[in-house]
């Protein structure tokens, strides 16, 4: 199968949520990057996986997140790709790569992801975009996410309120008032570090906001040392006293660099809240040590199959702890203890063989 003739399964699937095939389309994903991904290639057959004994989609091989730090994991030459997405680097200052030969499944994951869990009926509102636009940060996926949550389903009068200076507290007040008094449903979106960032401004200035029925906040990205670290709890009731936007219209987006889709829960009136993704991806728990799924209700690390990840590995395998639920799962934070050490494990195993020569 070709790039191009992958690309269009891979929308076609996207875009129809009643598709069953999926297993049929991920084999045939494996196949793909089993055949251009060469670092891939060579783990898989170290691992004794290969398209002719893989079956199943939980049989893939799981490329460690670390190793795109280490790694061009990538089914083009990484110069003729359309877009370069670049990790935080706030481990050892290595920046991961994330390459994409085009965004077309990208902004479609996005797209019809975000239109289902974060607009649902609503066609459009007013948003204020805590984040720089992805022109300042043409290598973050999160620019790249947000200008599309802008451009497709902003209003008009939607606005950057943050830049490389920081949030501009002038132009954000004032649109809060604005929606304040204009009773109409009114959007915050960005990094969690930049809304701990607003919050510590609001209580220092002691203000207060009640923003208009169906306004809501969407998060996402954790603090990463750019902010002062906030507990969940208390993170979603400062954002509840100061913005009067209830913690059930508080979405939390957990997505990476390393994936092309994102997971989203359905509010944060209870914590640790659940999260799910679409059709076209799918997560397990496992056992890092032995890569074997853990038993439903038990802690485990997360491991997730994603579509839309042609160019570079199906399967990652992350470094975050959570546990299933019957709704999707629920995520507990990075991994300690044995869980580190089998994720450190499995880096050192994929390098080992992913750099040998072929």
């Amino acid at each position: 199968m070709t790039q191009k003739e992958l690309i269009a399964s891979i929308q076609k699937f996207i875009h129809d949520e009643h598709s069953h095939d999926f297993n049929e389309l991920a084999l045939q994903l494996f196949r793909y990057q089993f055949e251009h991904n060469l670092p891939f290639q060579r783990f898989s057959k170290q691992k004794r996986k290969t398209p002719r004994n893989v079956k199943n989609w939980r049989d893939i091989p799981s490329v460690p997140i670390q190793a795109f730090k280490d790694v061009p994991l990538s089914c083009i030459s990484t110069e003729q790709a359309e877009a370069t997405f670049m990790t935080s680097g706030t481990t050892k200052h290595i920046k991961g790569k994330h390459y994409h030969p085009t965004l077309t499944v990208f902004d479609s994951s996005m797209i019809t992801n975000f239109k289902k869990r974060f607009m649902k009926e609503q066609k459009a509102i007013k948003m204020g975009i805590l984040f720089p636009d992805h022109e300042e940060m043409p290598n973050s996926s999160l620019a790249r996410y947000l200008f599309l949550a802008k451009a497709f389903f902003g209003t008009p009068e939607s606005k950057y309120t943050l830049s490389g200076n920081g949030i501009n507290f002038e132009l954000l007040l004032e649109e809060l008032k604005t929606a304040q008094q204009s009773g109409e449903a009114y959007a915050l979106l960005g990094a969690s570090f930049s809304f701990v960032h607003l919050i510590d401004y609001l209580q220092e200035k002691q203000l207060y906001f009640k923003l208009p029925k169906g306004s809501r906040i969407l998060d996402t990205g954790g603090y990463k040392n750019q902010s002062r670290h906030v507990e969940t709890g208390e993170f979603y009731t400062a954002l509840n006293t100061h913005l009067g936007i209830e913690k059930s219209d508080c979405i939390n987006m957990y997505g990476m660099t390393e994936l092309s889709t994102q997971f989203y829960d359905d509010g944060n009136e209870e914590i640790p809240s659940v999260k799910s993704g679409p059709h076209w991806i799918r997560t397990r728990v496992i056992n890092p040590l032995t890569g074997l799924d853990m038993p439903f209700g038990e802690n485990g690390v997360l491991v997730h199959y994603d579509l839309a990840n042609f160019n570079s590995a199906l399967s990652i395998l992350t470094e975050d702890l959570g546990v299933e639920t019957d709704k999707g799962f629920q995520l507990l934070g990075r991994v300690q203890g044995s869980e580190q050490k089998g994720c450190s494990l499995a880096v050192d195993e994929f390098l080992r063989y992913a750099k040998e020569e072929s």
